[in-house]
């Protein structure tokens, strides 16, 4: 029964990835990539100088995610709060300064993944503060901000089960 249990949410979770646009699912392919040190992101996905400039950038922005999985608060206390948010709005601003990232849903997917499902009930307040800074142009700003949905915002409880579904690059997909 678990077995059927665990095949279901990863097809939910292939569903929901396959929902995203093409950008959000390659930039989120190659964050996962960097994040959790899967490959060689230069070889993968630098294509250009541009984009190896990108990912150089990417790599220097998640050198705290390491610390940042470990200082997920456990008890709630403000103090744990307070180190956890301030570095993950820090790294989430700069994911979403890339444009690649269009939504909070597509920006859930990316960081349950990096932080693990313990960072859930907190992904709402980073998002909303990272997308509410001055970095982010206005119309951007008002585009990520409105796609919060009010359930997701304000969830009584969140699940804690790990994801299932870890997208990865795959070349004949990647180059059409």
């Amino acid at each position: 029964m678990a077995l059927a249990g665990t095949a279901t949410m990863a097809i939910s979770e292939m569903r929901e990835f396959a929902s995203f646009e093409p950008c959000e699912q390659r930039y989120i392919k190659r964050s996962l990539d960097i994040g959790l040190a899967r490959c060689d992101a230069f070889k993968l996905w630098g294509r250009t100088e541009h984009e190896n400039t990108a990912i150089r950038r990417q790599y220097v922005a998640y050198q705290d995610l390491k610390a940042l999985r470990e200082l997920v608060p456990c008890e709630g206390t403000i103090g744990e709060v307070e180190r956890f948010i301030g570095k993950l709005v820090r790294m989430v601003t700069f994911d979403l300064e890339q444009e690649r990232i269009a939504s909070f849903s597509a920006f859930r997917f990316l960081y349950e993944r990096l932080l693990g499902a313990e960072s859930r009930p907190f992904l709402p307040a980073a998002f909303c503060a990272a997308s509410a800074l001055p970095q982010i142009r206005p119309e951007r700003r008002k585009m990520l901000l409105q796609s919060l949905s009010e359930a997701a915002a304000t969830a009584p409880g969140w699940s804690d089960r790990a994801p299932s579904f870890y997208p990865e690059y795959v070349e004949d997909v990647e180059a059409a």
